[in-house]
């Protein structure tokens, strides 16, 4: 994966799959936290919001559903409404900007948000910590994604089974470490070498893709191959997104949204299912604490999105429309469990969550596949870095109805 000048040799497919990895580590790690990081508020004023180690919280015996007084959809909204501010301002001129600054200020957050929540002895301080990782995920994702344009088409399945990969060693690391014993401050700490290794990866291992082989079939002719330190964007090709007219990405936004729309709807059901109901998919007939099972769905969640993120080369799907249909019917199943508790085990509900992620990352990596297939090569950059703004709209939506859904079913159980 060296960078060295004198290789001879494309992109390597493990550069976008360890830039995907390192990019979204820490949202999905602030995800799995969520129930740690509001869980302070069970507890006395002086102790720390971090479990001080395994021992589980304690059951809520007034509450059905074990309720925190405030919703992880309040994490969800401060892990996802940075990264939506981002992705608005992308289209507009954000992914015109050098690349290696926003790289190095994605790095920069992302350790920062880890330090802040390990540290944070209150749920506001904790949340400003959220969002210091929304802000790496979102910029790092619009830059990637955008840069995606300049090289092979396949890196796009590569960056987006690294996406999938953050999503499941994420969340595995946090329920693995906590479950042996360390408490989630250690374990937050012990992650800032992902931060890290971002940096290296970009800095030191991508190389740059002027030489790089369209096709992705035959090696470089260059022989002298530089690592990608840019300060400014890779070189525009005639009729880049940077001389689009206000016309011209009008008319390509219009048709992406066949595109985009179902990605905002198959995200909207999984995060409403994930922030919205997970918490409230409580079962006391189980040796996990309630902090436990909410680690395990996320987990099996995140295994769910890799393993079809890293389906693409197997599998095709060129309707999404068909994905956004069943993930709303999970939804509604899945809350028609909350209502009415009908599901005599848990392990029904982790079946249900993997099958949500399955689906998930099928429409995620799918979407951007067709659009790198159907997209002009002057478009591709522009459509990339719009598209992105699905997932983090239907998300938002998302965390906004869960906080009164929360409110509403606590209040009633």
């Amino acid at each position: 994966m060296g960078g060295c000048a004198g290789s001879r040799r494309r992109l390597s497919d493990s550069e976008g799959e360890l830039l995907g990895l390192c990019n979204n580590f820490s949202y999905v790690v602030m995800l799995s936290a969520a129930h740690d990081i509001l869980s302070h508020e069970r507890t006395s004023g002086n102790q720390s919001h971090v479990d001080p180690g395994p021992a589980p919280i304690p059951h809520n015996s007034s509450s059905r559903f074990d309720c925190n007084s405030v919703s992880t959809a309040a994490v969800l909204l401060a892990d996802i409404l940075p990264t939506l501010v981002i992705k608005l301002l992308a289209p507009l001129g954000l992914h015109l900007l050098p690349y290696s600054p926003r790289v190095l200020v994605s790095g920069i957050c992302a350790a920062g948000s880890f330090v802040l929540v390990a540290f944070s002895h209150s749920v506001g301080t904790g949340l400003c910590g959220v969002v210091l990782a929304s802000i790496s995920s979102g910029l790092g994702e619009v830059t990637f994604l955008s840069l995606t344009a300049f090289y092979p088409r396949a890196v796009i399945s590569w960056w987006s089974s690294g996406t999938g990969g953050a999503g499941l060693l994420g969340a595995l690391s946090y329920l693995g470490l906590t479950q042996a014993g360390l408490s989630p401050q250690q374990t937050l700490l012990s992650m800032l070498g992902i931060p890290a290794l971002l940096l290296a990866s970009y800095f030191l291992l991508l190389t740059s893709p002027e030489a790089q082989d369209p096709g992705g079939e035959e090696e470089a002719e260059s022989s002298a191959r530089q690592p990608l330190i840019r300060t400014e964007a890779p070189e525009s090709k005639p009729g880049s997104s940077s001389s689009l007219s206000l016309r011209e990405r009008w008319t390509v936004f219009k048709g992406l949204l066949w595109y985009i729309v179902p990605l905002v709807v198959v995200y909207f059901a999984e995060y409403f299912i994930n922030q919205g109901l997970f918490e409230l998919l409580f079962f006391r007939n189980t040796s996990l604490s309630h902090a436990q099972q909410y680690r395990w769905y996320q987990m099996l969640y995140q295994a769910g999105v890799f393993a079809s993120r890293s389906s693409l080369r197997c599998c095709h799907i060129r309707f999404t429309w068909a994905l956004a249909l069943l993930q709303s019917l999970n939804l509604a199943f899945l809350l028609a469990d909350v209502w009415f508790g009908f599901l005599p085990s848990i392990y029904f509900v982790f079946l249900i969550i993997l099958y949500e992620g399955l689906l998930g990352g099928a429409a995620y990596v799918n979407t951007f596949h067709n659009i790198a297939l159907e997209t002009s090569d002057e478009h591709r950059e522009f459509a990339m870095a719009t598209t992105c703004i699905s997932d983090t709209l239907g998300i938002s939506l998302s965390g906004l109805l869960a906080l009164p859904l929360h409110d509403f079913l606590c209040q009633l159980s």
